[in-house]
């Protein structure tokens, strides 16, 4: 069953996993950053519906927006590595050099050469007024730190899946990952490094209960070479990528398969924008300088099996929302290992890595 969690807080997402004495046996948790009425009623909206589609989409590390992400992220793996602090010096034309090169950007064919692009460092230092609210300039202790940015963010618990997430992510982020790895191991060597995946899984509401029906269309739109055909391209990626993650319980004569729709070499959209890339703790926020949520709210559309209100109670006792308290739980300031790296391209949740410090659950009971 779902129901919703939203906090004005700077967790981004933290998976909120309560046992089968709290919530009926399907159960989806939606963590909103800062809600608005306007969540109520598109959450009602859902309910009222016999039947719906949820989309959830993923882009591989080859698109532009995600070659940034990634070269940011690798930057911060080396200066949380070096200085958790981070008062780092570290060769950063090395990093993005070593970033393209590792994603498959070596020929001029596929759009990029890394050892020959030009890389460009121009670093500045932050704001004297966001250091002073955030650690006081290195003076507050962790139970003190503000925040040094504000956002809104989308997260989800859900028992649909072992990860804990809606199987429409779980899908798309496995397809794209899947895409990248018969393009690296050459099993289709016609692929190049972008391209994006998404999925839409049809559902029944059944009294509050969003019962999976069926994957109702995927689509995979990826960058390739000139001499594979349209007709190939569809044959090896239902073969080797679609057949290889997406069960064939969860298909049907009417599953819709989107290849490579515009019939040529796709060129995707890139959306530049905010991300949790590159950035520490601090820059996924509410309010800047402030160290706790400004409120949390649970709603979880009648699918408890307590009130919404003692759900709410074992969140606020168990789970520490300040920034640094954050940042200590969740062990947020280690570098290395390509940590954060990671976590910029097939998602940076729901995934079995023992570097994703945040998705250990946490099991939450209810009092006697």
């Amino acid at each position: 069953m779902w129901g919703f969690i939203s906090l004005q807080s700077s967790v981004g997402h933290n998976t909120f996993a309560l046992p089968s004495s709290l919530l009926s046996s399907r159960f989806l948790f939606l963590i909103v950053i800062n809600p608005v009425l306007l969540s109520r009623s598109k959450a009602a909206s859902i309910l009222d519906m016999e039947t719906f589609l949820f989309t959830s989409e993923s882009v591989n590390e080859g698109q532009p927006d995600k070659l940034c992400d990634q070269i940011s992220d690798a930057i911060l793996d080396a200066c949380l590595e070096q200085d958790p602090d981070s008062k780092a010096n570290v060769n950063y034309e090395k990093i993005i050099r070593d970033t393209c090169r590792g994603i498959g950007f070596v020929s001029a064919d596929v759009g990029l050469v890394a050892d020959n692009c030009k890389v460009l460092v121009n670093i500045e230092q932050q704001s004297p007024d966001i250091a002073q609210g955030v650690q006081g300039h290195m003076t507050k202790i962790p139970e003190e730190i503000g925040h040094g940015d504000q956002g809104h963010m989308f997260g989800y618990a859900t028992d649909e899946t072992p990860e804990l997430m809606p199987l429409t992510h779980v899908l798309a982020t496995q397809l794209g990952a899947k895409l990248t790895e018969v393009r690296k191991n050459k099993t289709c060597p016609w692929l190049r490094p972008d391209g994006k995946t998404q999925v839409a899984v049809e559902y029944k509401n059944d009294n509050g209960a969003m019962i999976l029906i069926r994957v109702h269309t995927v689509l995979i739109s990826t960058q390739h070479d000139e001499s594979v055909t349209n007709e190939q391209i569809s044959k090896q990626l239902k073969e080797h990528v679609i057949k290889p993650v997406i069960a064939a319980t969860y298909l049907d004569d009417k599953t819709i398969f989107h290849l490579n729709p515009s019939g040529k070499e796709d060129h995707l959209l890139t959306l530049g924008s905010g991300a949790f890339s590159g950035k520490d703790p601090t820059k996924i926020s509410h309010a800047i300088g402030v160290p706790e949520p400004l409120s949390v709210f649970v709603e979880t559309h009648r699918t408890g099996k307590i009130p919404d209100k003692d759900i709410l109670a074992l969140i606020k006792e168990n789970f520490d929302f300040r920034l640094g308290m954050i940042a200590i739980n969740l062990d947020l300031m280690r570098g290395g290992n390509f940590r954060y790296q990671k976590t910029a391209a097939y998602g940076h949740f729901g995934r079995d890595d023992p570097d994703f410090t945040w998705e250990t659950v946490k099991m939450l009971e209810p009092k006697a």
